[in-house]
């Protein structure tokens, strides 16, 4: 009898050490290979944006969406939805905290709904050009991704998305020229409204969408806007003057919400941002390239682009200069104005 349990004890332990070392093994091999421990965590991400789909944005995110899949194994889908079928931005922002939509594309407007102080960057004629807009965007991108992160968001990446210029049915070269216009403005960007209205100009709220017909009507004689865009909607057939003069740089930012993020595998975030930050660099030369030919193309129809001197430029940033003290601590930051104010300072000296 003793015989017969004892072989009974040693069957057990044998199957109880045989089961423990398949639990071993198989963690061996999830250790050794982490496709094992994800191949039931996949990932899908939802991301609207405003921009077709027929666009250097458009085509860039579905290059990303293909990427993401490459980098994680195909763990980590990134499904986009172009040409604003999610809502506008407001919209977007809402879905996005609400987690119905993980990720989105928005533009300053939309980035301004989640930090304010991002609208500094759009101060009319106080950012120049592309080198400065860099040297800027490389000092204070840390501190604007951590003003949206701690919102509840992650920034994956900037994208540089052309410049602001003005149309206009008379030629501008100065400052007075368009204030004997009526300058359409757009209700989503009261900060910018504001900043013209002080300097002196006569603002007209028009959605983007009414732009042609407010032109057509006479209710409006200018607009400040892309290229791109005054391209698409043919509103250089009236406004037949392009001032050579930038406003302000139009960005754009692909946002996640923390909770898709933290969903993210580690072993697949550094690829994801990096791939993202790649294709965000690519977006922001495509558009450049894009703006040129849209302008060639208009001036093939007729645009004239106001070529403006180096004197008739400081007359605008003067103007600008003079209304600052009433937009500061109002309408703008003051104390990221003064510290994209001292970077731009040092790098226009040279140093």
């Amino acid at each position: 009898m003793k015989k017969g349990k004892t072989m009974q004890k040693t069957e057990a332990s044998k199957g109880i050490f045989c089961f423990i070392g398949s639990i071993a093994v198989l963690l061996l091999l999830g250790i050794g290979n982490p496709m094992v421990l994800f191949a039931q965590r996949k990932v899908t991400i939802k991301l609207a944006s405003m921009a077709p789909e027929s666009t250097p944005w458009g085509a860039a995110l579905n290059r990303m969406s293909q990427e993401w899949a490459r980098v994680s194994n195909g763990q980590v889908e990134l499904r986009v939805y172009h040409n604003g079928v999610a809502g506008g931005e407001e919209d977007v922002l809402r879905k996005l905290r609400l987690n119905q939509i993980q990720g989105a594309v928005f533009t300053s407007a939309g980035l301004n709904l989640i930090t304010p102080e991002i609208m500094t960057l759009s101060v009319p004629f106080f950012i120049r050009n592309d080198a400065e807009l860099a040297r800027v965007l490389r000092d204070i991108k840390p501190d604007m991704e951590g003003k949206i992160n701690e919102k509840g968001f992650f920034t994956l990446a900037w994208a540089k998305s052309g410049w602001v210029k003005i149309f206009s049915r008379r030629e501008v070269f100065v400052p007075q020229d368009l204030k004997r216009q009526k300058l359409a403005t757009s209700p989503d960007t009261p900060e910018i409204s504001q900043a013209f209205k002080v300097m002196g100009y006569q603002m007209v709220p028009v959605m983007i969408s009414d732009l042609l017909v407010s032109l057509n009507s006479g209710m409006i004689d200018a607009v400040y806007q892309s290229p791109v865009l005054v391209g698409g909607m043919q509103l250089f057939g009236i406004t037949k003057h392009m001032a050579s003069i930038n406003i302000a740089p139009f960005m754009g930012g692909i946002i996640l919400n923390q909770r898709a993020w933290t969903r993210v595998p580690e072993a697949y975030k550094p690829e994801i941002i990096a791939v993202s930050r790649r294709i965000a660099e690519e977006i922001g030369d495509s558009i450049t390239q894009l703006e040129s030919n849209v302008v060639n193309t208009m001036t093939g129809y007729g645009l004239k682009v106001n070529q403006i001197s180096p004197e008739q430029e400081q007359a605008w940033y003067v103007d600008v200069e003079r209304a600052m003290p009433e937009l500061l601590g109002t309408t703008f930051n003051r104390d990221l104005y003064q510290k994209i104010n001292g970077i731009l300072q040092q790098y226009r000296s040279g140093r």
